[in-house]
């Protein structure tokens, strides 16, 4: 039974994935979960200097969810390439970093540290408030999108994966503009923006008065999104966005995916990586599937 695919030229021996800012940079759920079992671990989002990150409270629980606005609180570049990366290749798992930004050239002195680093490939966020526009998300405006995935092309030595966010009006026109700045994958969808108020306090129940909502209430939404991407685009998806169980996994294979990157399940079960693993691989068995090939876009 062969469960390995190709993303952008490298081979993961399975669909799964990590979503970045759930899993450290893996020290923290090493002891939880077997990282060697995994296609790839994604780092947390990781800038040119070390980012402090929003005041408290920063994550408030939901139904079905959960909301974030931790605000990408990272040790900086330096501290990364000293600590984590020597960690994570340790393990037998491909290792894609997270860098995030809050101009391009930020962006850009991140992948150029990266370059001669023994990483696979790079997912780029680009959810981060663009400083020069005024402190619109990057990745809600096309040609910015473009734009900024040209400009990081030029430094990578790695393959680029672009993260898009779903808060914009068009997912498919966002994924033609990074493919056409030269992505070679995409990552879909990052956190829904939402809001909760903590009605005995009459406040809001994040500091930052809204966050970034993930967990199974989204899913739904980020299959729908990973479907109409999969039919616009010619480069690998990477789908993400409530996934709990393998059954959550396979639909967003089936939906065009050719990976899975699971989050918010994490923190409800650090062992679950290893579970939806498994539970992949049943459902071939199940279903007489040799070849995950066979699943990915299946459903049309």
């Amino acid at each position: 039974m062969n469960t390995k695919v190709n993303l952008a030229g490298v081979t993961l021996k399975n669909p799964v994935m990590t979503a970045s800012g759930t899993f450290g940079s893996g020290a923290e759920f090493a002891e939880f979960a077997d990282l060697n079992q995994l296609g790839a671990v994604v780092t947390k989002g990781v800038a040119n200097v070390p980012w402090e990150g929003n005041p408290t409270p920063r994550i408030a629980e939901t139904y079905g969810g959960m909301l974030n606005a931790v605000g990408l609180q990272n040790p900086g570049i330096d501290l990364f390439v000293e600590r984590d990366i020597p960690f994570l290749t340790k393990y037998d798992t491909k290792i894609i970093v997270n860098v995030c930004g809050r101009t391009t050239e930020d962006y850009c002195e991140v992948v150029r540290r990266l370059a001669n680093q023994p990483i696979d490939l790079l997912e780029i966020n680009i959810s981060c408030p663009n400083v020069e526009e005024g402190g619109i998300a990057f990745g809600q405006n096309p040609k910015s999108v473009e734009t900024i995935t040209r400009e990081v092309k030029k430094y990578a030595k790695q393959p680029v994966i672009m993260k898009l966010s779903p808060n914009v009006t068009d997912i498919t026109e966002i994924a033609k503009a990074a493919e056409a700045g030269g992505a070679d994958a995409l990552s879909l969808i990052n956190t829904i923006t939402g809001m909760k108020i903590d009605i005995h306090r009459r406040t809001f129940a994040l500091a930052n008065k809204t966050g970034g909502l993930s967990g199974p209430a989204i899913h739904p939404v980020a299959v729908r999104m990973v479907y109409q991407t999969a039919q616009a685009v010619n480069i690998p998806i990477i789908g993400m966005g409530g996934i709990l169980t393998a059954e959550d996994a396979v639909e967003m294979i089936l939906a065009g995916a050719t990976a899975i990157s699971v989050g918010t399940a994490n923190f409800r079960n650090p062992a679950v990586t290893m579970e939806i693993v498994e539970g992949i691989r049943d459902y071939m068995e199940q279903y007489g599937v040799n070849d995950i090939q066979e699943l990915i876009g299946a459903v049309k």
